[in-house]
């Protein structure tokens, strides 16, 4: 394996801090990217036990509209191709606050939730969706067949790419899903994150970081065939797979992504060289922006505290001295503040209240959302800053 990217010694993402840590140390671990020649997988190999990183988690699918939006449009193409019906059985992998699973209550399905946050898991439960407050593995899986039989969809959105041992979840899938099932992920896709720098996607909860040809090769592995995939917007670019047991013909838009990605060279150690010297160039020209206009003596704010934010305000060494304050809607983050870097976190009325010159949208993947949210602030002359692809003030 060869390392191409450094993005320093990191605190965990999610690790958001209450006020009383403020003067206590905080937890770093490596933020190094390597790539392997022999499989194709681009991957962090400074594991954080998954105890540390997921069993109390703040990030909260069902504040979005957009996620929320988006999961209703995956619920009914799940149902359409799995040809579903009332005794059948749907079970989400990582599934959060049940955000998922609540659309799939329109077409009259059983539905079970598997989260190893124990404080998502009871939002989830007090909201009806039954959930196993666990992580998911062989023994979960065959506790789950035992008691609620074999399942004929198996979701896991934004959970796959978490995993350290991928041959005991496959074989946890092996177990519970129906012979004529299917199983479905959502991961951010490898070839977005090269084309549109998305750099700050990278932290330690993601492990791997997909392309779809080693996918193709590990589903083989355990008998499984990728049968289609689709690219989807979500999260600055993903892939949408299914999946089944009992391989048979192949699959044209699977044919289509390997070849595009042999085209663009992802199975070439030079092309992640030459992303990793953009990525220092990109932090360059936006803290030079920053500067810029601190040194005007302009107000700048931070607008959303995800995960990908804490990555680029540590790369780039952005603290209070460079933005006042950070908002945010969900209220399990505010009132804290951010890891490493130490920033406040509010809710987003703030920047209507406050008014700040400019605001770096961290959030960028629900820029949309948040721009049209956000109108009558722009309207009074408020700038937002985009950071990736290419700093600009929109």
């Amino acid at each position: 394996m060869h390392e191409f990217l450094s993005l320093g010694p990191t605190p965990l993402a999610n690790s958001f801090l209450k006020e009383n840590q403020l003067n206590s140390p905080e937890a770093v671990y490596p933020l190094d990217v390597y790539f392997c020649k022999h499989c194709e997988l681009v991957q962090l190999v400074d594991v954080v036990p998954p105890e540390i990183l997921f069993k109390n988690y703040i990030y909260v699918s069902g504040t979005s509209n957009t996620m929320r939006s988006h999961f209703t449009g995956l619920a009914g193409e799940v149902f359409g191709k799995s040809k579903l019906s009332v005794d059948s059985l749907v079970v989400d992998i990582g599934s959060n606050d049940g955000t998922l699973l609540k659309s799939f209550r329109a077409f009259k399905v059983k539905t079970l939730g598997v989260e190893p946050a124990s404080n998502l898991a009871k939002l989830a439960e007090d909201e009806g969706i039954e959930t196993v407050n666990d992580f998911f593995n062989e023994k979960t899986a065959l506790e789950i067949m035992q008691n609620k039989g074999k399942a004929n969809a198996v979701m896991a959105t934004n959970v796959f790419a978490h995993i350290q041992n991928l041959d005991e979840f496959l074989r946890g899938i092996d177990i519970l899903l129906d012979d004529g099932g299917v199983f479905v992920i959502e991961i951010p896709y490898l070839l977005d994150l090269l084309e549109k720098m998305l750099f700050d996607t990278i932290y330690h909860e993601h492990l791997s970081y997909f392309a779809v040809s080693p996918l193709v090769t590990l589903f083989k592995r355990f008998d499984m065939e990728m049968f289609d995939v689709k690219r989807i917007s979500v999260h600055g670019g993903s892939i949408r797979v299914y999946v089944r047991k009992s391989p048979s013909s192949s699959s044209e838009s699977v044919a289509k992504l390997v070849q595009l990605e042999r085209h663009l060279h992802l199975d070439s150690l030079p092309t992640y060289l030459s992303f990793a010297t953009e990525v220092a160039r990109i932090r360059a020209k936006l803290v030079r922006l920053l500067k810029h206009i601190k040194a005007k003596r302009k107000r700048i704010a931070g607008y959303g505290a995800p995960a990908k934010g804490n990555t680029l305000l540590n790369y780039c060494r952005l603290g209070t001295d460079t933005l006042d304050y950070i908002v945010d809607e969900n209220p399990y983050k505010q009132g804290l503040y951010t890891p490493g870097m130490r920033i406040p976190v509010f809710p987003t009325k703030k920047i209507g209240d406050d008014r700040p010159d400019y605001v770096l949208l961290l959030a960028w993947n629900y820029s949309d959302e948040i721009l049209q949210r956000e109108q009558k602030y722009r309207e009074r002359g408020g700038k937002f800053i985009l950071p990736i692809p290419d700093p600009q003030i929109v």
